[in-house]
């Protein structure tokens, strides 16, 4: 955990004379942000930079780039496969400090705000407008972190993912450059969509600092419901068939009788501790109404037990709480452990096979796994807790990802859907996508960032 690569004394100098307090080589400071959620042990940067603009982000990066020091960009570390560990030392940039909400064009439906904002912080302020910010990936993540890692959460299968959702970007590049991505148009022709490209780049191609994202209205009507099955498999099939009847179901999610068990201890909720679907509905009074109806007789003719929903908000929250609980209250099922996090999207068509199979897997292990997710998209997790200190927990952890990706690749799906590759995913990534287009890949990296000073050793592996 100590420090690989010591800073030169200029660097140093410069720093402390531009940043004051605000840069630190403290080793707890430097622990904070050198590790993640992950199962990866900590790596520390050699400094961390606490940024509060686009020209503070750019004064470091050609800071670092005059003196060749790694760059690793930071928003709250609540990743889970690496992508903030500093293998090579360097510069950490929090941007957590760079929490401005720029402008809300209520009328135009988007915001632009700065990469630290949060999602919970831009909806506080979105309070008395009518609208909102849908993306949800669980935990309170930046911005800018969400963009970088292509986020989504249990809104997805509605409202789509960061992809979907960011319209525009301001981005510092590995030679120090602020440039901006894309407009507050709904769309365009003109030029290569470099947006896209720095959305779910991960800090590798450059510094996302200021982004425009959608908004939508806030529906005026909005219901949950809550129906336990008395397998997984059941529960999949209905999901699968409210999907394919084209119900417009904003969020669905499957939990495991592990989860609702660790949920139940954790929370203090009375969920009956069997596979449970989580449903909202969006639209009118009427329409909410009619989903709600025929996701019932959906799920009744695949035994669905005891099917309720309830349009009052107190409810909501509660239920949707639990949900947002299920990652730290699964990692209590094994105190002192760590989460060995995996999760795979595949066509929702091959859903249930993919989670059958993925359960039988499970079964065949003595490691505590909790399975869940937005299955709504053909998402799905799994937590795997493990002693990061047992050999044979860590190879059976391993066994079961791979599985799991193998799986989800051979269905014509992908090794994540979500979390980003980091670290974790890299050996995966040309079994997905080709030896030719990871060379593309390689090619735009050493375009963008030929000295390879922008969060190096993530997402490609090791030529």
């Amino acid at each position: 955990m100590t420090s690989s690569s010591p800073l030169p004394s200029d660097l140093i100098d410069a720093l402390r004379q531009a940043f004051g307090s605000r840069f630190s080589q403290g080793e707890s400071v430097r622990l904070q942000h050198g590790r993640d959620e992950s199962k990866h042990d900590p790596m520390l940067p050699d400094g961390v930079v606490f940024a509060e603009s686009t020209e503070e982000v750019a004064l470091v990066m050609g800071l670092c780039r005059q003196y060749q020091i790694p760059v690793i960009p930071y928003g709250v570390g609540s990743s889970v496969e690496g992508h903030i560990l500093a293998l090579r030392g360097g510069i950490c940039i929090d941007l957590s400090g760079m929490n401005r909400i720029v402008a809300v064009h209520g009328e135009d439906l988007d915001a632009t705000v700065q990469a630290g904002v949060t999602r919970k912080q831009l909806n506080d302020e979105l309070k008395g407008t009518g609208l909102f910010f849908p993306i949800d990936p669980g935990a309170d993540a930046t911005l800018g972190g969400m963009a970088a890692t292509r986020a989504s959460g249990t809104n997805a299968v509605r409202y789509g993912t960061m992809r979907e959702n960011v319209l525009a970007l301001t981005v510092v590049t590995a030679d120090g450059r602020i440039i901006k991505t894309g407009t507050r148009a709904r769309k365009s022709s003109a030029g290569y969509d470099l947006t896209r490209l720095f959305v779910g780049s991960e800090g590798t191609l450059g510094i996302i600092t200021e982004l425009t994202v959608k908004l939508y209205p806030i529906p005026e009507a909005i219901s949950a419901a809550v129906c336990a099955f008395p397998s997984v498999d059941a529960a999949v099939d209905t999901v699968i068939q409210t999907i394919q009847m084209g119900v417009p179901v904003a969020r669905v999610e499957l939990l495991d009788a592990l989860t609702l068990q660790a949920i139940n201890r954790y929370s203090k909720t009375t969920l009956p501790e069997a596979p449970t679907l989580f449903f909202e509905f969006h639209g009118s009074e009427s329409s909410v109404q009619e989903q709600a109806e025929l996701t019932q007789e959906i799920a009744q003719g695949n035994g669905g037990q005891d099917f309720q929903w309830s349009p009052r908000p107190e409810d909501r929250s509660r239920l949707w709480q639990a949900r947002h609980d299920a990652y730290f209250a699964c990692l209590q099922l094994k105190p002192g452990s760590r989460c060995f996090p995996t999760d795979v999207c595949v066509p929702i068509s091959r859903l249930a096979e993919c989670i059958h199979a993925t359960n039988a897997d499970i079964a065949q292990v003595s490691l505590p796994i909790a399975l869940f997710g937005h299955v709504g998209d053909g998402n799905f997790h799994l937590v795997v807790l493990v002693d990061t200190a047992n050999p044979k927990e860590m190879a059976e952890a391993e066994w079961i990802n791979q599985r799991v990706v193998e799986r989800a690749l051979e269905a014509e799906g992908t090794c994540t859907g979500e979390h980003g590759v980091g670290l974790g995913k890299q050996k995966f990534l040309v079994r997905e996508h080709g030896e030719g287009a990871v060379a593309v890949m390689r090619a735009l990296k050493l375009a963008l960032d030929p000295d390879d000073l922008l969060n190096p050793g993530k997402i490609l592996p090791p030529a």
